[in-house]
């Protein structure tokens, strides 16, 4: 009922842990695997270690999350042991969500990556608060697809994702991603945010921007998944962004997400936002006459006559 192909890899249902979220360790990994995900995201992994920005980097406010980590991580090299426990104790796919400042960096992570066994890999090229690097690079047309065509060549027939930002033309950018041959889009990447201190009257974070999360960006996410599945019928989505209920997950299903990342809401509602979704999709299939969640998949771009 809940099964879904992604790009070839099999989920046991469509929610994936997003990227940026415990996904930093085997352990925490199958965690996310006994609270029910369908599959693992990595956090985005560089070629070298990144301290990341000094704190403040997190910031909680009415609707959601700022935070400016940095893109910290420790390097391809010190966490492909962690990726060697990942494949040996999940059963999940595994995603490597991959960064970096140029082509050879990217490049560099995935054959890493191909080495130790992941199933897939996510590239970010969104990330809205690292210099040079995510969002910038994203922009940059020309370096992207050399990017997706370099890391294709080397990723031995695994999925390639591309991880997608509002703030650039992201229909430019995935008209040409599909030309280079990804398999697929994850949609959204947090938005650029600020946050101030009314009392020290500077802005909270070191970094002074960071990205902003949870269920205040929905709307914004719903709208990109809905515009990449008009335009790209045939490519996978992975929407992201503000999903904290089976109610939202839905929503993203029926723009047109094959699969629904989790994030933000693990900070709120803990790993048993898994199960508490899972049995929310599974009562509506149940209730509203349904066989299985790909059926439900772009509903909303079929025309119906507006009940309001």
């Amino acid at each position: 009922m809940l099964q879904i192909e992604l790009a070839g890899l099999k989920l046991r249902n469509p929610l994936i842990l997003a990227s940026g979220i415990l996904g930093n360790s085997a352990s925490l990994a199958l965690r996310i695997e006994e609270a029910g995900a369908g599959a693992y995201t990595t956090k985005t992994i560089t070629k070298d270690a990144r301290p990341g920005y000094r704190n403040p980097s997190f910031v909680k406010l009415e609707t959601g999350y700022l935070n400016a980590v940095g893109l910290a991580n420790p390097g391809i090299d010190y966490f492909s042991e962690e990726l060697d426990l990942m494949k040996k104790l999940l059963k999940i796919p595994v995603i490597l969500s991959v960064g970096g400042k140029d082509l050879e960096e990217y490049e560099y992570v995935v054959k890493v990556g191909v080495e130790h066994g992941v199933d897939a890999f996510e590239l970010n090229l969104s990330c809205p608060h690292v210099e040079k690097m995510g969002a910038e690079l994203g922009e940059d047309l020309e370096a992207a697809i050399n990017i997706i065509r370099r890391v294709k060549a080397v990723a031995h027939g695994r999925p390639i994702f591309l991880k997608l930002s509002a703030h650039y033309n992201y229909l430019k950018l995935a008209e040409e991603a599909v030309r280079a041959g990804i398999s697929g889009f994850t949609a959204i990447n947090t938005l650029r945010g600020l946050a101030i201190d009314i009392y020290a009257r500077t802005p909270i974070l070191s970094n002074i921007y960071g990205g902003y999360s949870g269920p205040g960006i929905k709307p914004i996410a719903l709208k990109v998944v809905y515009d990449l599945y008009e335009r790209f019928r045939n490519v996978p989505i992975i929407g992201v962004g503000g999903v904290d209920s089976w109610v939202s997950a839905l929503e993203m299903i029926l723009a047109g997400a094959s699969a629904v990342g989790i994030g933000s809401a693990i900070a709120t509602k803990d790993l048993e936002v898994f199960r508490e979704i899972i049995e929310g999709l599974r009562r509506y299939l149940e209730t509203e006459g349904f066989r299985s969640i790909v059926e439900l998949v772009g509903l909303a771009h079929e025309e119906v006559s507006n009940p309001y």
